[in-house]
């Protein structure tokens, strides 16, 4: 058997690649085996091209089942022993070790202690979050000799079955998995991108989301655009959603974990990119966990009585503020007699997995299925209450007013408007541009009686989300056609009340409470009837 060569990682790979296509073109007939036997190797290629095609889009039990198959093949065709794990990869001698195999034998090494919240870990030994907390640069980066300080704390000798384990997580990293990202993309964070810095021919262009805070990895390099653009056209391929080409310049999709992925590629980006935003970070949180600061109590109850009396209610913020957390929560307030119809870009809440007991049922986008026509139908399936994950279309934005006024009882749902008004005013345009009025105060007057409160959340450099202020639009006759009163405000890092609901939306959320709960709602909000 040929011998691996020093510093041969690439032909070992490209023999690797030889083996397992060996196994995918066998003819079984050819070899004499009994009909117990061809079944059975038959059914393991079926299993082996099935793992092939699943692994690296958020499979984790592919991705297993491929590294399983990757080892056998060291061991038992490629016959690569211990003595020629250090030709790999110079796990003895840290001083030859690059800063990517220090970084692999890192994560290795945390992951077997700290699972899924290795990552964390190892942000935090960086102390890269340190500077930002002390007032310093707010570009956040983890460098080569960040790597190198966690390296030198955590440096240990390897047992042969640790060395033979993070070969074969490299060899399928790039064979069939996600390259430098594979194992960082299952570690519980928020999100990873790639693709999206440097200059052209630079590929240090890994940047993770970690609470709320974007960090460049600068250590981590895709090292070529031929890498970048084999995990671009593998990473989105869930589910056959199409293929990404220069006619379809860009693909939104779920992973089999339910990670959403957006993939872009030239001409309709300057390069291959991915971002994929997990949501195993979005944890449902009670309202006393999430919002901490001080005077929560007033805001929790301004949320419950909003939802409990079926308000219409707008999350709003920017991307990573906690708006799909927030919306979770606020679930726990809806009677359980209530009928629940979601619909979203991509599956994001899941809130049948967490109410598994409710009457739920979520639509999605597709490529043949507008948002718009995916509302039209929701009419149709008894639903009490709509939850829309995003409103990011103008169409969806007009059904969404439309209904709000003779559809379900109520409506919640996400936008990324930055002030109350510009929330109205999108609104506004989006019933004139869809033709529903053509008449721009009878549109705004439309707007302003369907939605009910604005929920704005924030979150600050260093990564703290809060409610920023809950706004109601009130309707009156003045030049604007409407009044925002902001119940809510955060102010030098404590929830104020600033003013109490109007006495039109006392009167509606009372008649949809409880006895009780008038009676709370009545004595907390100093309500006389």
């Amino acid at each position: 058997m040929k011998q691996i060569k020093t510093n041969a990682f690439a032909e070992l790979l490209l023999r690797l690649s030889e083996e397992i296509n060996d196994i995918l073109r066998a003819n079984l007939y050819e070899i004499g085996l009994d009909e117990n036997e061809v079944n059975r190797l038959k059914k393991k290629k079926q299993d082996l091209r099935q793992a092939l095609q699943n692994c690296g889009i958020g499979d984790s039990s592919a991705k297993n089942y491929i590294k399983g198959t990757i080892k056998n093949i060291l061991a038992q065709k490629l016959l690569v022993n211990v003595d020629e794990y250090e030709k790999i990869i110079p796990f003895s001698d840290k001083y030859k070790l690059s800063v990517r195999e220090k970084f692999d034998i890192i994560l290795f090494l945390y992951q077997k202690k700290y699972k899924n919240e290795a990552m964390e870990k190892i942000i935090d030994e960086t102390g890269v979050l340190d500077t930002l907390n002390e007032g310093g640069d707010d570009s956040i980066s983890v460098k080569s000799s960040d790597i190198e300080k966690v390296f030198d704390g955590c440096f240990r000798r390897l047992n042969d079955n640790e060395k033979l384990d993070i070969i074969v997580q490299r060899l399928y990293a790039h064979f069939r998995g996600l390259g430098v990202i594979d194992d960082l993309r299952d570690m519980k964070i928020e999100g990873v991108s790639g693709g999206v810095s440097g200059r052209k021919d630079e590929f240090n262009s890994v940047w993770i989301l970690f609470k709320g805070i974007n960090i460049h990895l600068d250590f981590l390099s895709f090292e070529s655009e031929g890498e970048l653009e084999r995990i671009c056209m593998n990473i989105y391929r869930f589910g056959s959603p199409g293929q990404l080409s220069m006619s379809k310049g860009y693909i939104v999709n779920e992973m089999k974990d339910n990670s959403r992925v957006v993939v872009v590629r030239p001409p309709f980006a300057e390069s291959f990119a991915f971002f994929v935003r997990k949501f195993d970070t979005v944890e449902k949180k009670s309202l006393e966990n999430l919002i901490v600061d001080e005077g929560f109590e007033i805001v929790c109850d301004v949320l419950k009585f909003i939802v409990k009396g079926c308000q219409v209610t707008a999350v709003t913020g920017a991307q990573g503020s906690g708006k799909t957390t927030l919306l979770m929560s606020l679930i726990d307030f809806i009677p359980k007699g209530y009928t629940l119809r979601i619909q979203e870009m991509a599956f994001e809440l899941h809130l049948r997995e967490i109410y598994s007991d409710r009457n739920i049922l979520t639509f999605r986008e597709t490529d043949y299925i507008s948002g718009q026509e995916g509302l039209d139908i929701q009419k149709k399936t008894d639903g009490t209450v709509n939850i829309l994950g995003e409103v990011a279309t103008s169409g969806v934005a007009s059904w969404l007013i439309q209904m709000s006024q003779t559809g379900s009882l109520f409506t919640m749902f996400t936008h990324h408007a930055k002030t109350t008004d510009s929330l109205i005013k999108y609104m506004r345009n989006s019933l004139l541009s869809n033709n529903v009025f053509t008449n721009e105060g009878v549109a705004l007057e439309q707007v302003v009686e369907a939605i009910r409160f604005d929920v704005h959340l924030e979150k600050n450099i260093y990564g703290h989300r809060y409610v920023e202020r809950i706004s109601e639009i009130v309707p009156n006759a003045n030049t604007r056609g409407y009044e925002i009163r902001n119940i809510i405000e955060y102010r030098d890092g404590k929830y104020v009340k600033c003013a109490n609901f109007s006495k039109y939306c006392i009167d509606d959320i009372r008649k949809h409470l409880k006895d009780s709960e008038k009676e709370e709602f009545d004595e907390k909000f100093n309500i006389s009837v």
